[in-house]
């Protein structure tokens, strides 16, 4: 994640681009640190990228004044050490998600970064998908009528190990290094569902670890100890119920990696990560429930693709270039360090949940939770 999206495909292409543009019409181009633990990686992505700094000393780079933004894309239980240290040396600080292992955690950054008076913001990349904007976009122009539902599935199977190594790192699913698909994921459900749709108000989630060992970088086999799928229903102020399936043990039957359907009185949209599709009230087939004969409805074919000029760049970039306008010109920047929690808040409202077999509510966050 760190050196393909927000290194390549973000640092990088905005250096490569000119930097980023300004309201007086300035360009500014980023000069990254590649900071990481195993100077000889470090050394071979800073050639390959031509950035010329790299370190693997937090200190150092904290200590430097030229370096006035500290990003964080480490496994979760490293992040809010580091993240603190950098509030503490003055830094502005830009991160990946979850901000930290806990709520309490979490809103003490908050009130560090305020006290510090930094910039501070929450990588929120889902918003920024071509799909999910064309969604906003739909959802935004009132076609729908009133939401009544939201459906959504996340997954695919992600390789054990053996003769197909797993595609993702085997912390992912060890509870002790800060694994779990529920820490993973409701952050980025938390912020997509409000941002789309509104405030959750409760949630009701069932987890599981279906598969109980795995294979780790080195072929060793290891205890999975955490989730690995989780099932959850969302209850939004206003009434719509969201249904979302997240799992990394299911076998993809569908278009994108991630989808949504959004049912409204008045139509309804399926998004995925690039395409969005409607299907308006007035073409709705009619459908009868006969399993007897053959149905005579074809409805996949009754959708139409939302069709935009718009250019869709990559999230990632998009949102370190509002990032780098918010330190540079106090641009508006509404991912900060309080919605990073809100995110955790969900978390743990779903792990509860899980635990007890309930509903859990989920009260507004503020500064003083």
């Amino acid at each position: 994640m760190g050196s393909n999206q927000h290194l390549e495909r973000s640092i990088v292409a905005i250096r490569r681009q000119g930097g980023v543009l300004l309201r007086d019409g300035r360009r500014v181009l980023p000069d990254p640190v590649l900071l990481g633990r195993n100077a000889q990686k470090l050394e071979a992505l800073a050639h390959k990228y031509e950035v010329d700094r790299w370190s693997t000393s937090l200190d150092d780079c904290l200590s430097d004044a030229q370096n006035t933004i500290y990003f964080d894309a480490q496994a979760t239980t490293l992040r809010a050490g580091a993240v603190r240290s950098a509030l503490l040396a003055g830094k502005h600080v830009y991160c990946e998600k979850p901000l930290a292992g806990d709520l309490k955690e979490a809103m003490e950054l908050v009130r560090i970064a305020t006290t510090a008076g930094v910039k501070n913001g929450i990588v929120q990349d889902k918003l920024f998908l071509p799909g999910l904007l064309k969604l906003k976009h739909v959802l935004q122009s009132g076609v729908l009528g009133r939401v009544l539902s939201v459906r959504g599935e996340f997954g695919y199977w992600v390789f054990e190990g053996g003769p197909q190594t797993a595609q993702r790192p085997s912390w992912n699913y060890r509870k002790e290094d800060g694994g779990g698909i529920i820490l993973d994921m409701f952050p980025h459900w938390q912020y997509l569902l409000e941002g789309l749709f509104g405030p959750i108000s409760s949630v009701s989630c069932l987890a599981a670890t279906h598969i109980p060992e795995r294979e780790d970088e080195s072929g060793a086999a290891y205890a999975a100890t955490a989730d690995d799928a989780a099932y959850a229903t969302f209850q939004l102020e206003g009434g719509v119920i969201v249904q979302l399936n997240s799992s990394w043990c299911t076998r993809v039957h569908r278009d994108e990696l991630l989808m949504l359907q959004v049912d409204g009185d008045q139509g309804s949209a399926v998004a995925g990560l690039r395409e969005c599709e409607v299907q308006m009230r007035a073409a709705t087939p009619f459908a009868q429930w006969n399993p007897d004969t053959p149905d005579p409805n074809q409805y996949l074919k009754g959708w139409q693709k939302v069709l935009t000029t718009d250019k869709y760049e990559n999230a990632f970039k998009i949102q370190w270039e509002m990032f780098l306008r918010h330190v540079l010109e106090d641009a508006p920047f509404p991912h900060g360090f309080l919605q990073a929690a809100r995110g955790i808040q969900v978390v743990e409202a779903g792990l509860r949940s899980w635990k007890e077999r309930n509903w859990q509510d989920i009260s507004q966050l503020t500064m003083e939770s």
